[in-house]
């Protein structure tokens, strides 16, 4: 098993349990890959803010097998208050009403749309219900292209369904693949009333999957090998070998390669003989996380989003951190293309008066902290065409497996796409 993060984490369990002898390896000092936290003056601070849904029953259920599930936290309703500068704050509240009828009362009053644009919005939810995610010609259109033909403009786009288009698919909807779009929309929000209750972890990332999850591959009799860099994998008679540089290689009837995209591609390149090349045209999409420390609370909400305002969603992770007093505050900005690449100055220049600008308590707080955390790759960039590129668990090689959120899971890349991922590449080397 090469990768410790989700992906890595379900197959090597899953070989565990089907009875096979399993070793995995990770170059990083601790499990959880891209989901983990890191230490900044005495605070344990997540890279970012992996949210989840009710609906993500496989990741729930990794949760439930590695002893987390009392460390998170699941809306009894879905609840959104959406902020937007010199306004009140406007909910986005799902109703006791059966799917789709949940959403119609709040898209009616939701006033960050002018009434033309709610009926419209309500109009293209219902032509969205209607469409199937694996039709080819999905592909070919971007999200936002859909919608503008549907009366959804520019300002519509940005004030509703951005708000759950970047944080699941990590792109905008106006370069978004309609298939996924439409795969996120059905699933999340049409599919069943409650499928979009949002689940939140409440401790560090670290407490929450890396530790617990070290602890149960190691009860499951997994060996576990930590800084430990793949470097090259060959075929042999037997299976695999895999090699570490000045490290011991390893022997394996099967190997599951649970990397990012790229470092997969890189890793099985001779062994697979070109087979992964296309995954170059998967691309990247970053993801940018700004840690705020406040001298008092400034923020009234668990979480909020943000319209009219380049802040996208902000996280109070006070009480998971274990600050003592102030507020430490999360922003986080999912497909942050340019953000990526500005340094901590300028970025401090343009996120803390929009922060003053939602929270008004802010302007006479002091900032005791700001730190950037930044993903450069983050996801695959899930724009139309990716669904041709994502490969499957099987390989040409019997021996070799694939695991990762950029497989094709059917899900964009996340906590559950991840998960799903593990328990396919299982299955395969366990046939």
């Amino acid at each position: 098993m090469v990768g410790g993060g989700l992906a890595g984490i379900t197959a090597a369990l899953d070989c565990a349990a089907g009875g096979m002898s399993v070793t995995l390896v990770d170059v990083r000092p601790r499990l959880g890959g891209a989901a983990y936290s890191f230490e900044r003056d005495g605070l344990w601070l997540d890279n970012g803010q992996h949210v989840f849904l009710r609906c993500c029953t496989a990741y729930r259920a990794l949760l439930q097998r590695i002893g987390s599930s009392q460390r998170v936290r699941l809306q009894e309703r879905l609840e959104i208050p959406v902020l937007k500068p010199h306004c009140d704050p406007v909910w986005l509240r799902r109703s006791a009403l059966p799917a789709p009828l949940h959403l119609a009362g709040t898209l009616l009053r939701y006033k960050h749309l002018r009434v033309r644009e709610r009926l419209a919005a309500i109009a293209a939810a219902q032509a969205l219900r209607r469409l199937e995610p694996g039709e080819g010609r999905l592909e070919e259109q971007t999200f936002g292209q859909w919608l503008g033909e549907r009366g959804q403009g520019e300002h519509a786009l940005a004030a509703l369904w951005d708000l759950i288009a970047l944080p699941t698919l990590n792109l905008p909807a106006r370069d978004a693949s309609l298939a996924l779009s439409a795969f996120v929309f059905k699933t999340a929000l049409f599919a069943a009333r409650d499928a979009g209750d949002i689940g939140f972890h409440e401790r560090p990332l670290s407490e929450v999957i890396g530790e617990p999850a070290l602890e149960a591959l190691r009860g499951a009799g997994v060996q576990v090998k930590l800084k430990w860099r793949a470097q090259s994998l060959q075929k042999t008679a037997e299976g695999v070998e895999l090699r570490g540089g000045e490290q011991e290689g390893l022997s394996a009837e099967a190997a599951i390669i649970a990397l990012p995209h790229q470092r997969a591609a890189g890793l099985l390149g001779d062994a697979l003989a070109g087979e992964l090349d296309s995954l170059a045209g998967l691309g990247n999409s970053p993801i940018v996380n700004l840690h705020l420390i406040y001298d008092r609370p400034v923020c009234e909400f668990p979480f909020a989003a943000g319209v009219g305002t380049p802040i996208q969603y902000v996280f109070d992770r006070t009480a998971a951190a274990r600050l003592a007093s102030g507020q430490y505050l999360a922003i986080s900005l999912s497909g942050a293309t340019q953000d990526a690449h500005a340094d901590a100055d300028r970025l401090r220049e343009r996120y803390l008066p929009a922060m003053a600008e939602l929270f008004p308590r802010a302007r006479e707080a002091k900032l005791e902290g700001f730190f950037v955390s930044r993903e450069h790759a983050a996801t695959f960039r899930a724009a139309p065409g990716s669904a041709a590129l994502r490969p499957g668990p099987a390989t040409s090689l019997a021996a070799i497996a694939l695991a990762g959120s950029w497989t094709d899971t059917g899900w964009p890349a996340t906590l559950e796409g991840a998960v799903l991922s593990g328990h396919a590449a299982a299955a395969q080397v366990l046939l």
